[in-house]
């Protein structure tokens, strides 16, 4: 079965919104963990418009979860957090700091030699390493070069087609890029737009070991309420 690691950077975005600390972001990681979730994602960014520093310290010390730290590892203080808290996966992410959300993986032969030292030092903490990438399966064989164990493949061009209803073409190169990391001996995560509607299919690909989700997740929970929402994506990989 599919794990479901649940993003709640959409939670900490809200309570931002005011200064009273609702929605509490350790509350929604207690909810999801109740409902069944295997795993709990932020992505904190140096501006802290959303995942703040202080919440990553205060999910470490509750989660009783996989810990999932994703977000770009040359922008300070990320690493520095990382290492501290020594969570059981980072997803290193290419996002520029004036994005409105991550929308590309990594070119690794532009950023081969920076991503080397970087990944060293994750793995040298204990830290399970995964890249996040466009579903291109010439890149693939390349992310293990540079030490990765896992790769997220980037889905928003899958959830695009599948909302257009020009999804099959698409799919296909998500099913070979997943081959070829699999062949390539990496394990293959995957996240971004995936939904209720979308997911089942996307999951028919063997062996995804694990998707991120939070914005449609969140929005969805408005209407179905956060436990009811999480049990009904599970109940959706456990049919992968």
């Amino acid at each position: 079965m599919t794990k479901l690691s649940v993003n709640i950077n959409r939670i900490a975005l809200l309570r931002n919104s005011r200064n009273i600390g609702i929605p509490s972001v350790t509350e929604a990681a207690k909810t999801v963990i109740a409902a069944g979730a295997h795993g709990v994602t932020v992505h904190p960014r140096p501006d802290e418009r959303h995942i703040k520093a202080t919440d990553v310290y205060e999910l470490a010390k509750m989660l009783t979860v996989e810990f999932n730290i994703e977000g770009n590892p040359f922008q300070p203080p990320f690493m520095d957090i990382v290492c501290d808290v020594k969570p059981a996966q980072c997803t290193l992410v290419p996002d520029a700091p004036d994005v409105l959300t991550s929308d590309s993986g990594w070119n690794i032969p532009e950023n081969r030699d920076r991503l080397l030292p970087i990944i060293e030092k994750l793995k040298d903490n204990g830290i399970r390493v995964s890249l996040f990438m466009d579903a291109d399966a010439a890149l693939m064989p390349l992310a293990k070069e540079v030490g990765a164990d896992r790769v997220e493949l980037y889905t928003e061009p899958y959830a695009t087609a599948f909302r257009e209803g020009r999804v099959e073409s698409v799919f296909q190169q998500y099913v070979l890029a997943a081959q070829a990391a699999q062949s390539a001996g990496l394990g293959v995560n995957a996240g971004h737009d995936l939904n209720l509607q979308n997911l089942a299919k996307f999951c028919s690909i063997p062996d995804i070991l694990e998707v991120s989700i939070g914005h449609a997740l969140i929005a969805e929970a408005l209407e179905m309420g956060l436990f009811n929402t999480v049990q009904a994506y599970l109940k959706i990989l456990a049919g992968s």
